[in-house]
């Protein structure tokens, strides 16, 4: 009676990465796929804005509903990954994934697509966390940087294809058909990754190691400080680019949601390029991922005090894809900085209080940005932008100068 399951495992094994590259190729396409169904949301933003006639800032706090449950749940699940193992949460975040996204098109009022969208948040929570531990745990460290980059890639290739297919698809059938794509491509790839990746044997922590273990280190405090001012930026470009296209410069729906996927595709190039850098060029990973972060984050202030100078569509298509490569580009180096300052044994949960710092920062800034465009108009809402891209800029000065000086 034996027999068939030891048939099955054996099949199993077979499937299972033999390399670097194929653990690489395995995270990624859950990565793409878990990024398909949350950054929906943000593509979908045009279509319930008229479907449940929202103002600005009500689209923003969907945007917020999507963000908080991400956040109130990102640390409890960095610390049960880093307890039970990666594999199996993987499995049930993209399932939870999934099955919202497809629930977001039922719902009948505001308040309730408020109550799904939180709840697609909250699984994603599975997403870095996770990922991210695979990434430490599957991954040789001389390839750490780069398989890292091609990971977060995950992230704005996904959100780039529904900035793409949301807005071609609701144009042509209606946004509804892409959201159940989506949940059909997450059940899909549930089932090859809980065939091909070792969910039972992925790697667990029976310490004591917590985010309140890492908070006594001064230099992950800055660092995740500096990270609550970089996603204030970049899930505020995400969730206003396409808006702002199409109501600031004038373009059609489809023009702002290519502008966006031109922005993700750039962030996807520079998540590789600037992981192929600190990997090649510079000596220790702290030191490469403070020095590409402080760039990062500069060029970043630089391009959002510039968007109001775009005037016609294509200006703004060049603008945002430029932005796109820094902006967007810098989160796979954020956490491989964080995982170089960390117990190895305490990455899940020290990944969970960095992408706490990013989501705190987006709960902030959407609504803030919105409320601005609605009260003062769009320039002054991307200044808001340049100031807290600047701040991030001076806390990883801070930490790279404090390195330099101690080594």
């Amino acid at each position: 009676m034996t027999v068939p399951t030891e048939l099955g495992s054996d099949f199993a094994r077979e499937l299972r990465p033999r390399d670097w590259k194929g653990y690489t190729a395995l995270i990624l396409a859950w990565q793409v796929a878990a990024s398909v169904c949350f950054y929906a949301i943000y593509a979908v933003t045009p279509f319930i804005r008229t479907q449940f006639g929202l103002s600005t800032t009500a689209v923003g706090f969907v945007l917020t509903a999507l963000m908080l449950g991400y956040t109130a749940c990102v640390v409890p699940v960095g610390r049960l990954i880093d307890r039970y193992g990666e594999g199996r949460v993987l499995v049930v975040g993209l399932i939870g994934l999934g099955t919202t996204t497809v629930l977001v098109i039922v719902a009948p009022t505001y308040p309730v697509l408020l109550a799904v969208v939180a709840v697609l948040g909250a699984f994603y929570a599975t997403a870095i966390p996770g990922t991210n531990k695979a990434v430490f745990n599957t991954i040789p460290e001389e390839r750490l940087n780069v398989s890292m980059g091609v990971k977060q890639m995950g992230v704005t290739a996904g959100s780039g294809l529904s900035s793409l297919l949301v807005p071609l698809s609701a144009s042509r059938v209606g946004w509804e058909i892409a959201f159940l794509g989506a949940g059909v491509v997450a059940a899909a790839v549930t089932v090859g990754f809980r065939v091909c990746y070792d969910t039972a044997g992925s790697n667990t922590d029976d310490s004591d190691t917590s985010l309140r273990t890492h908070l006594g280190d001064s230099e992950y405090v800055v660092l995740v400080a500096a990270g609550f001012f970089l996603g204030a930026g970049l899930f505020t470009t995400v969730g206003y680019t396409i808006l702002y296209v199409a109501d600031g410069i004038g373009a059609s729906s489809v023009f702002a949601g290519v502008t966006l996927a031109a922005a993700q595709a750039t962030g996807s190039v520079g998540r590789i390029g600037f992981g192929w850098i600190a990997d090649n060029v510079f000596g220790t990973v702290t030191t490469a991922t403070l020095s590409l972060l402080a760039i990062q984050a500069g060029l970043s202030a630089i391009l959002f005090a510039a968007i109001p100078l775009a005037e016609t569509p294509l200006a703004a298509l060049l603008l945002f894809a430029l932005l796109g490569a820094f902006i967007l580009g810098f989160t796979g180096i954020y956490y491989s900085c964080i995982g170089s300052i960390v117990p190895r044994d305490g990455i899940g949960s020290a990944t969970a209080g960095g992408q706490l710092a990013l989501n705190s920062g987006a709960l902030v800034a959407p609504p803030t940005f919105g409320y601005l465009v609605d009260a003062r108009g769009y320039d002054t809402a991307w200044t808001l932008l340049a100031c807290t891209t600047s701040v991030a800029l001076v806390l990883c000065a801070l930490l790279l100068a404090r390195r330099i000086v101690h080594r």
